[in-house]
């Protein structure tokens, strides 16, 4: 069995997009959460070998989130998800604790050049 993932975005269809090119590649998706404080949640309950997370969401953004699991687990292995545009975002979020980012729209390529890069921390 692949490596578990918790995926994080407001979008259903940005889940299924990611959730797809990481079922093809053998990864195991543990769970989806919706917002933040639904990703920190699901985190500490399921453990997940690493988490994507978008940095735009309702109620609590990625970038809260993932200071949130850094607090919980500061070991957790985390990929930010953002659309085009907004690296000052990407900066911040990498200074929060996450690992990596990919750009949206996916591309299966960069999606796995991320979760590959990220397990060999």
């Amino acid at each position: 069995m692949g490596l578990s993932v918790l995926i994080c975005d407001d979008a259903v269809f940005m889940r299924m997009m990611l959730k797809n090119i990481l079922e093809q590649h053998g990864y195991n998706i543990v769970g989806e959460a919706v917002n933040g404080a639904d990703a920190i949640e699901k985190y500490k309950a399921l453990k997940p070998d690493i988490v994507t997370m978008d940095i735009t969401m309702p109620d609590m953004n990625g970038i809260e989130a993932v200071k949130g699991i850094r607090a919980f687990d500061p070991k957790a292995k985390i990929v930010m998800c953002s659309a085009m545009g907004q690296q000052a975002l990407v900066i911040e979020a990498i200074q929060a604790g996450a690992s990596d980012f990919i750009i949206k729209p996916f591309h299966a390529d960069r999606v796995m050049e991320a979760m590959h890069s990220i397990m060999a921390f």
